[in-house]
């Protein structure tokens, strides 16, 4: 499962290399995202991304599956498994969110304060405010302060395929926490990331711990490496 304003896409360059070493890779994409941002909307929130994953998993047949879930996915992950959870076999986050429950994106980050996701919140319900966050467009932002660790014709890739994230994916709260997971959980968390926190948090629940020398954009940045890492915990 894909981070913030990205979508199945980012995976390309992993799944080709997992693929010719005949695993079978499933690399859906949220609603309102990447090649399904046309049906981004003010309802689209946590509950949305998680039965996308869900039936996923029903209507492919899948089972003994290993969830990855980077970035943002690390929200949609517990909710995921709470309802699916008989057909996973173990969990890795990558440098992923940790979410407690009832927390919001928005107020859990420093986007905005509780009381002010809150309210953003009721106004989507209602169906008013914004319909995405501009997620896509803070990132860019942000590589020209600080440049990805991957050659520029590689980041020039990465940020032209950016879309746009539903806001209510931000404002809402998230129902099932972190803490509610059981499967087994290992945590790879990038050396150069904004995500300190949540390495924080996967260790106080106890998650296996790995270092990658990377950023946070480390499943386009080193395909190779992040691949061998995942091997290395599954096999």
């Amino acid at each position: 499962m894909h981070g913030g304003g990205m979508g199945g896409w980012t995976w390309k360059f992993m799944r080709a290399e997992l693929e010719s070493k005949g695993h079978t890779v499933f690399t859906p994409t949220f609603t309102g995202f990447g090649e399904r941002e046309h049906l981004i909307g003010r309802n689209v929130g946590n509950a949305v991304h998680v039965t996308d994953i869900v039936n996923v998993l029903k209507f492919e047949d899948l089972n003994d599956v290993i969830l990855i879930a980077h970035s943002y996915a690390g929200t949609v992950a517990p909710g995921v498994l709470a309802q699916a959870g008989e057909r996973i076999r173990r969990v890795i986050y990558l440098d992923a969110i940790v979410p407690h429950a009832g927390e919001r994106i928005a107020s859990m980050m420093g986007f905005a304060s509780e009381e002010e996701a809150a309210g953003l919140d009721v106004m989507l319900e209602n169906g008013e405010g914004p319909v995405g966050s501009g997620v896509h467009e803070q990132q860019r932002a942000m590589a020209k302060e600080h440049p990805h660790m991957m050659d520029r014709e590689r980041e020039k890739w990465l940020l032209d395929h950016l879309s746009d994230q539903p806001m209510r994916a931000t404002s809402c709260v998230i129902p099932v926490g972190a803490d509610a997971i059981t499967h087994q959980v290992d945590y790879i968390a990038a050396e150069t990331t904004i995500m300190g926190m949540m390495h924080e948090r996967a260790k106080e629940l106890g998650w296996t711990m790995h270092k990658h020398p990377g950023d946070h954009a480390f499943t386009v940045g080193d395909p190779e490496g992040l691949n061998k890492m995942v091997l290395e915990i599954t096999e």
